[in-house]
């Protein structure tokens, strides 16, 4: 090993007990170019910092120790924009921000609950501004907390959670971590008295998909101790909120949102800047998507046309609403784009081609330069991704954090027509983007975004 690459080595564990103090006594998450620094992985973070060679770790360290030091709590930082304040004592102090916690309730449990709890729980991670209070589901057999809790501790996808998860059954309660989540049975959200298990002014994530207006959403609304409902599919008759695009449309007004689907969000950000750069003109979206619960195991009646066929042996043509939901969150973009999907014998990892007519002609390079800058800075890390992997394949997508993935090596450029390959993880990084949401809607204080603004301003 070199003496840079130990003296690295060194840096990073030194700031893992620091990143630990803000994520544990602080609950403030700290970013470099919209990714989490972890506290637990010191790969994890020289791996983020090899990304970054302009970056001095001494000082670094030293902008860590002023935000521990600092009256802030309950909030995110982000690095990059701090380092480069001259004075970043006296930014801390004008910003500070030292809030409560959100309490924090997943209705329904399947695979889009569970992941929202690992990240939410994970150690080393911090949701700045929520604590998961509860889960509600429906008892499914008489061990119903334990298989809940195995569920979480194993997936065949994502691996074996490295959190600690433990059944207080006295309690009907997850221990993750050391934190108590109540598990709540009840079939019906009418039936549920959110204050009568101690949680008041709560957020509330529906990851059923069972109600997807307002109507149906605001039952959940009406019951004691919710004061907002995030649904994780498409919705009716409310914002569609795809982060990093138009999150900023939120309002306190907006009680109940949508946080669209893995698709919209994969496609949408990467669509945002290139119809900012170029204009779209007409497009077509076509996603080859791995499939899900909602497609049958073996050849069965469905009321979807083809989905009843066996999910693990077909490729199964089926619709999508991604196309069609992008204008809700770039409203320039309406009536301007179809979309199809083929759901295959994957079980995760999806990609969706983007087959457009710009508006100004453009070249390989040029597009790729463009989505590659905006996969580095701070307001789109989280949303884009990109890679240069000759060898890369879906499964190398899995736990993914960001929304979509450019695959460059496959752009297509031919005047002012381009196909994009845009890779995702439909499970996890759609996850990523619903807690990116919440911490919004916990009225987090995001400092990063606020720096930024300041410092375009």
């Amino acid at each position: 090993m070199t003496n840079t690459w130990l003296q690295t080595l060194s840096q990073a564990e030194s700031m893992i007990p620091l990143l630990g103090k803000l994520g544990r006594e602080k609950a403030i998450k700290v970013q470099l170019a919209g990714n989490t620094l972890m506290a637990d992985s010191v790969t994890g973070l020289m791996t983020a910092f090899d990304q970054h060679p302009e970056l001095d770790l001494v000082q670094v360290y030293q902008v860590l120790e002023q935000v521990l030091a600092s009256n802030n709590a309950h909030t995110t930082v982000e690095l990059e924009s701090l380092i480069a304040e001259a004075d970043v004592s006296s930014v801390l102090a004008a910003h500070s921000q030292n809030g409560s916690e959100t309490p924090v309730v997943l209705y329904g449990f399947g695979r889009i609950g569970r992941l929202l709890a690992r990240r939410m729980c994970a150690l080393g991670h911090t949701t700045p501004g929520m604590a998961l209070a509860a889960i509600v589901v429906r008892k499914a057999c008489d061990n119903d907390l334990a298989k809940r809790a195995s569920l979480l501790k194993y997936d065949s996808v994502h691996g074996i959670y490295e959190g600690l998860v433990k059944v207080d059954e006295a309690n009907q309660s997850l221990i993750i971590n050391g934190s108590p989540v109540k598990i709540i049975y009840a079939s019906d959200p009418a039936e549920v008295d959110y204050q009568a298990h101690g949680i008041d002014n709560a957020l509330l994530v529906d990851n059923t998909g069972r109600w997807r207006d307002r109507d149906g959403l605001s039952v959940h609304l009406n019951r004691p101790g919710i004061e907002r409902v995030v649904l994780t599919a498409p919705g009716k008759e409310m914002k569609n909120i795809v982060f990093g695009v138009n999150d900023s449309d939120i309002t306190e007004d907006d009680r109940i949102v949508s946080a669209a689907s893995c698709t919209t969000n994969a496609i949408t950000p990467i669509l945002s800047v290139l119809e900012d750069k170029f204009g779209i003109v007409s497009g077509h979206v076509e996603t080859i998507h791995a499939y899900t619960n909602d497609q049958n195991l073996i050849d069965n009646i469905h009321k979807g046309d083809r989905r009843g066929r066996a999910a693990g042996m077909n490729m199964v043509m089926t619709e999508t609403g991604a196309a069609k939901a992008v204008s809700k969150a770039i409203p320039s973009l309406e009536g301007k784009l179809s979309g199809s999907a083929i759901r295959v014998p994957v079980i995760n990892v999806s990609i969706a081609v983007l087959s457009l007519n710009l508006k100004s002609e453009t070249s390989v390079e040029e597009i790729n330069q463009l989505l590659k800058s905006a996969s580095n800075s701070a307001e789109l890390t989280g949303q884009i991704g990109y890679s240069e992997e000759a060898d890369a394949v879906s499964s190398d997508f899995i736990g993914s954090q960001q929304a979509g993935i450019l695959d460059s090596l496959a752009t297509k450029v031919r005047g002012n027509q381009a196909t994009l390959y845009v890779w995702y993880d439909n499970e996890y990084g759609y996850s990523c983007q619903v807690v990116r949401l919440m911490e919004k809607l916990a009225q987090v204080n995001f400092m990063s975004v606020e720096l930024l603004e300041e410092q375009a301003a």
